[in-house]
């Protein structure tokens, strides 16, 4: 009959003895890996906030520059209706800025921004900024009842308040 060798169990394994000393060492030696690990996370992070702040200013430059290259042909326009000769007639040069104006406002749209009716409406204080009141018998109270200039906003946002003369009922 062959006799199997005993493996040692966790609870039959000699135990290693662990001086104060030791211990001291190995906790030491923890320490400073795990100090180690956080210079080395703090550092991964701060890199990782610069290149981020980086790429957002290279986004918004980018940004800048795709809109300065729309707006360039417009300017090239304008100079080219102030450039015109004096046998050119009134209404030509009035064609010629409606087309500029409509030039214009199609690179707005295309950014998503858009003039807003106010004359009429209710006056709201989110999307108006009252610069004078009157009354007007026939217009109910706090009616928008001129627009001085439009107000824009960019998809559901305000971009710019219209300036607006309201109507005040006297009480």
């Amino acid at each position: 009959m062959s006799r199997k060798k005993q493996q040692p169990s966790p609870e039959n394994a000699p135990v290693a003895e662990t001086s104060p000393a030791n211990a001291a060492e190995v906790l030491e030696k923890e320490l400073l890996e795990q100090e180690d690990r956080y210079l080395r996370l703090a550092a991964d992070f701060d890199n990782f906030r610069k290149r981020t702040a980086q790429e957002t200013v290279r986004r918004s430059a980018a940004q800048k520059d795709a809109l300065i290259h729309e707006i360039l042909p417009v300017l090239d326009n304008m100079e080219r209706a102030l450039a015109v000769d004096a046998n050119t007639s009134f209404e030509q040069i009035l064609q010629g800025v409606d087309m500029i104006l409509q030039q214009l406002r199609q690179i707005l749209r295309h950014h998503l921004v858009e003039a807003e009716e106010s004359t009429g409406e209710l006056f709201d204080p989110s999307r108006h900024e009252a610069i004078g009141s009157r009354f007007d018998p026939s217009q109910p109270d706090h009616t928008v009842l001129e627009t001085a200039q439009k107000g824009y906003r960019r998809a559901q946002e305000v971009f710019r308040p219209a300036k607006v003369i309201v109507n005040d009922h006297p009480q």
